[in-house]
């Protein structure tokens, strides 16, 4: 089993649940679960163990899921007429606790459509949480007060740390190439993109299973020294400088890429904390979308197949 570093098993990953994007928004109010209708069970039963049933709630003018017991794969496909069949999975973050559904998942995955890419939001199963709000947010206030002064610890068996996780992911890139033919998807051309806890999970899924992403998008998560294959898939970085759980550790997870000779393009912006996903800021960092675009389209990702 490929080793990396641990830093995608800790709960520290707070996206915008904590760090907001408009202060006057950022209480936590409970909503009903919404509609899924499109949402695809995964078919990797429930969480062992779970007693929380899933709950939603609104904060930052975002929804977010927490005690997710099922994992579900949400389909956004394009416009037939621009669709280049290539496809990504989007893993939101929330330290594991929690998904920001909207701003690092269905919002991102409408702008992949959007391009031409068919997306595919991945509502994986979390770590649980106490069922009530007030519970909850003292539980992610003592998560968070420690998250930027705590080491990382050293390499552990992702397998192990993130097994739920990673059945979730590993299942969600075979739905796809499953279903190929339906979706008009190259199953040779599925990547996966992450946030905070979701790039953890996008880095474990990619260097522990035998998935093989096409390409992969790591957005402020860690980045960390880990051993790197040699048929690594191109990776795109992005993180803020000022990011308060990872924007003041080694990036050396860049240089493995390159020492391994595999393609890798690296964002570090001044400014955006932790968590800007699709909100927009007043940093270079709300560039990082239009960017990694771009990166896609140099990889052939925009266009059909020649």
């Amino acid at each position: 089993m490929k080793q990396l570093v641990c830093a995608h098993v800790m709960t520290i990953a707070i996206t915008a649940s904590v760090l907001p994007a408009q202060a006057q928004d950022d209480r936590m109010t409970p909503i009903a679960t919404p509609a899924q209708p499109d949402a695809i069970d995964l078919d990797t039963g429930a969480l062992p163990g779970a007693t929380a049933q899933e709950s939603w709630h609104r904060q930052y003018g975002s929804q977010f899921a927490r005690n997710v017991t099922v994992a579900t794969l949400t389909p956004f496909l394009p416009d037939p007429a621009k669709a280049s069949g290539a496809a990504i999975i989007v893993a939101p973050g929330g330290g594991f606790r929690t998904l920001s559904m909207d701003n690092e998942g269905y919002d991102v995955a409408r702008a992949l459509a959007a391009k031409g890419i068919a997306a595919f939001v991945i509502k994986y199963r979390l770590r649980q949480t106490p069922a009530d709000m007030a519970g909850f947010e003292k539980s992610m206030q003592a998560m968070f007060s420690g998250a930027a002064r705590a080491p990382l610890p050293a390499a552990s068996n992702a397998a192990n740390d993130l097994a739920p996780q990673l059945a979730d992911s590993t299942a969600a890139f075979r739905l796809i190439r499953n279903r190929a033919a339906q979706w008009h998807v190259d199953p040779d051309r599925i990547g996966m993109i992450g946030f905070s806890a979701g790039a953890m999970l996008t880095m474990a899924t990619t260097l522990s299973t035998d998935v093989k992403p096409a390409f992969i998008g790591n957005i402020y998560g860690p980045l960390g020294t880990m051993t790197v294959p040699q048929d690594a898939p191109p990776m795109f970085a992005a993180i803020a400088a000022d990011d308060p759980l990872f924007g003041n550790r080694d990036f050396r997870l860049i240089d493995d890429w390159r020492s391994a000779r595999r393609p890798v393009e690296f964002h570090l912006y001044e400014r955006g904390g932790h968590g800007f996903g699709m909100y927009q800021k007043a940093a270079t960092s709300t560039g990082w979308f239009d960017a990694f675009v771009r990166w896609l389209d140099m990889h052939g990702m925009l266009k059909p197949k020649a």
